[in-house]
């Protein structure tokens, strides 16, 4: 698979979504947790989304249950969190794996494309982000600790591209 368009994830709603209809767009996939000290970081995920969402910023949760089982829940308790506690508005996919044998091929993916600190080629932690070019070639990955708002520089350089 060469782009991110070559991939099919699901919905929370377990909806199919072909990430083709993206295709132009920025994308910013990031793995979330409902439970995690990064937890809050849904916020300024939302705030992206509000900002840069009208220009063609598309970001999506993938809830994933591999760090500390930080996210435990099911598919609709997760959207649930989300909504209430965040307002989330961006599309949440159901939960998936992202390391291991059972990793989304999505996530190999990203991890192949982006590696991590001295060339990793696995998932940290919660809240790692991935930043998805209009022509669906990832252009930066960035970690945990990297909060939504410090993205926005970039976000704003891939959109005018």
């Amino acid at each position: 698979m060469s782009t991110v368009y070559d991939f099919e994830v699901l919905q929370i709603n377990g909806q199919s979504v072909p990430l083709r209809q993206f295709k132009g767009k920025v994308m910013l996939i990031v793995n979330t947790a409902s439970a995690c000290g990064f937890t809050p970081q849904f916020a300024g995920l939302e705030a992206l989304h509000q900002t840069y969402g009208p220009q063609g910023l598309v970001v999506l949760g993938f809830p994933c249950n591999q760090f500390g089982a930080q996210d435990a829940g099911s598919n609709a308790e997760i959207a649930e969190f989300c909504q209430l506690n965040y307002g989330v508005s961006f599309p949440m996919m159901a939960k998936i794996e992202v390391n291991g044998d059972g990793a989304h091929p999505l996530y190999q993916w990203l991890c192949v494309e982006a590696p991590g600190l001295l060339g990793s080629k696995s998932i940290k932690w919660n809240f790692t982000k991935f930043l998805v070019g209009k022509d669906g070639a990832v252009l930066k990955r960035y970690a945990p600790t990297d909060t939504p708002a410090s993205l926005s520089h970039d976000i704003a350089a891939a959109l005018a591209a």
